[in-house]
């Protein structure tokens, strides 16, 4: 089956990171309305010019991803669903085409980690209760043990370790947009809307059972700033923004464990 636009860059992303969609989020009428994130205008002025005028939703939809795909680096906020554990894995990072990322990773409302990743070492910093949520089968004093040991220090690996792999997969750009090039879109035009403030264009697209709502920036470069899942097997929203600005991965200042020579 021919992969949309959407479900290419949704999939890839999701995929990147061993995973399969977009966590369960606002609904298409709840995107349409809600004042915080997307929200449909409630029409369109006579005088106001019409967003891509003349152009189909699949030639809209063609032209976000190429915007998109085409940037160096941008922020990938959301959540999506963890099939190992069942529950949501959230993020909200910063990453480019470099391999370089910084952001927070969250795992299912059961704590968060810091991440960093600079050349080819992984800075994280685990909170307690994702340590917790991790060491779940180990005895009570082992996990007491690495919760004193780890819990709010930054620590660092190897990017091709075992323990970063699971992470690192969030921090190449270039692997998250892979595939999702060639779209060959047949979305149709919905109406206009907001993103956080930012005008947008939303388009439908369809894979299978599973449905879609994009939005597409109508000022400046057509970037693809939302993606919502609204039928299928995942559903959900993931928001793209800062696209290609500089991606703040520095080592982290202080004391770092090098989990590596720990393991060692």
């Amino acid at each position: 089956m021919r992969r949309t636009a959407l479900a290419a860059l949704c999939i890839a992303a999701a995929a990147t990171a061993g995973l399969t969609g977009c966590q369960p989020g606002p609904d298409k009428a709840d995107s349409r309305t809600s004042a915080s994130s997307a929200s449909a205008e409630p029409g369109r002025s006579a005088a106001k010019k019409e967003p891509f005028a003349g152009l189909t939703g699949g030639e809209i939809a063609d032209r976000a991803t190429k915007a998109t795909t085409g940037a160096s680096s941008l922020r990938m906020k959301g959540a999506i669903p963890d099939d190992e554990s069942g529950g949501t894995i959230s993020l909200d990072v910063l990453l480019n085409k470099k391999g370089e990322c910084a952001g927070t990773i969250g795992m299912g409302g059961k704590g968060k980690a810091d991440l960093i990743k600079t050349g080819d070492i992984v800075y994280m910093k685990f909170d307690e209760a994702l340590l917790r949520e991790q060491s779940e089968g180990e005895s009570k004093a082992d996990t007491d043990a690495a919760v004193a040991m780890l819990a709010g220090k930054w620590t660092k690996t190897k990017a091709t370790g075992e323990d970063a792999k699971e992470f690192e997969g969030f921090c190449d750009l270039g692997a998250v947009l892979d595939g999702a090039e060639d779209s060959n879109s047949d979305a149709s035009r919905g109406s206009t809307a907001t993103v956080d403030g930012a005008p947008a264009i939303t388009l439908h697209e369809k894979d299978g059972k599973d449905r879609y709502t994009l939005y597409v920036a109508t000022e400046g470069k057509p970037y693809l700033l939302r993606i919502d899942s609204t039928a299928g097997a995942d559903q959900g929203s993931v928001t793209f923004s800062d696209f290609d600005e500089p991606v703040p991965a520095k080592k982290p200042a202080g004391e770092i464990l090098d989990l590596d020579a720990l393991g060692g």
